[in-house]
């Protein structure tokens, strides 16, 4: 019969940190806490799971706005700025949330203007937990994303293929199908991503 594997000092302590975590996270739900855990997970990335899981729960929440001025970068209002300046600020937010590791998608049919409004009055203001940045870390924000009504329009008029507004179609055949339209503007394939450094 194979033998088992000796546990280690170091293995022994790795589950004990284990155990101390699972308890910290209890403190967090009001019903017993159940958890699947694979036996093929190591014991080492069962312990960088549960300490993700401690650090999310117990961190504070901040909105993008808060650490995009924590970082040094100026938010003014969209009315203060001409057009000229307003782009500008607009890719200066861009690749500062590059830095917080949050990425924007689908902005194509928004104008500069159009999309500086929504970040400043609506999409920076929602908080977030202050979690450790790494480049494992990523938040993704798709402007025609949340489900809305608004916004499958939007992507059906703007981002779908074909294959996917005939599925669409078939799925949902009460909804109204937008004609496709081109985008108007050509900013998505510069926008910094999680596999991009931004530029």
């Amino acid at each position: 019969m194979p033998k088992k594997p000796v546990k280690t000092k170091e293995d022994t302590e790795r589950q004990e940190h284990i155990r101390d975590l699972q308890r910290r996270t209890q403190e967090f739900v009001d019903d017993e806490l159940s958890f699947f855990e694979s036996e093929q997970m190591s014991t080492e990335l069962r312990e960088q799971f549960w300490e993700h899981v401690v650090t999310f729960e117990e961190a504070e929440w901040v909105t993008s706005f808060d650490q995009l001025v924590r970082d040094g970068i100026e938010l003014p209002a969209p009315e203060e700025l001409d057009d000229s300046q307003l782009s500008a600020k607009l890719w200066e937010v861009i690749r500062g949330l590059a830095m917080l590791r949050t990425f924007l998608y689908s902005t194509d049919h928004l104008s500069d203007r159009e999309l500086y409004e929504e970040l400043w009055h609506e999409l920076l203001r929602e908080e977030t937990p202050d979690m450790p940045i790494n480049d494992d870390s990523a938040w993704h924000i798709d402007l025609v994303g949340n489900g809305s009504e608004q916004d499958n329009e939007l992507y059906l008029r703007y981002y779908a293929g074909e294959e996917d507004r005939r599925r669409w179609a078939k799925d949902w055949p009460n909804d109204a199908m937008p004609e496709h339209e081109a985008l108007p503007y050509d900013r998505d394939r510069h926008l910094p991503s999680r596999n991009k450094a931004a530029e």
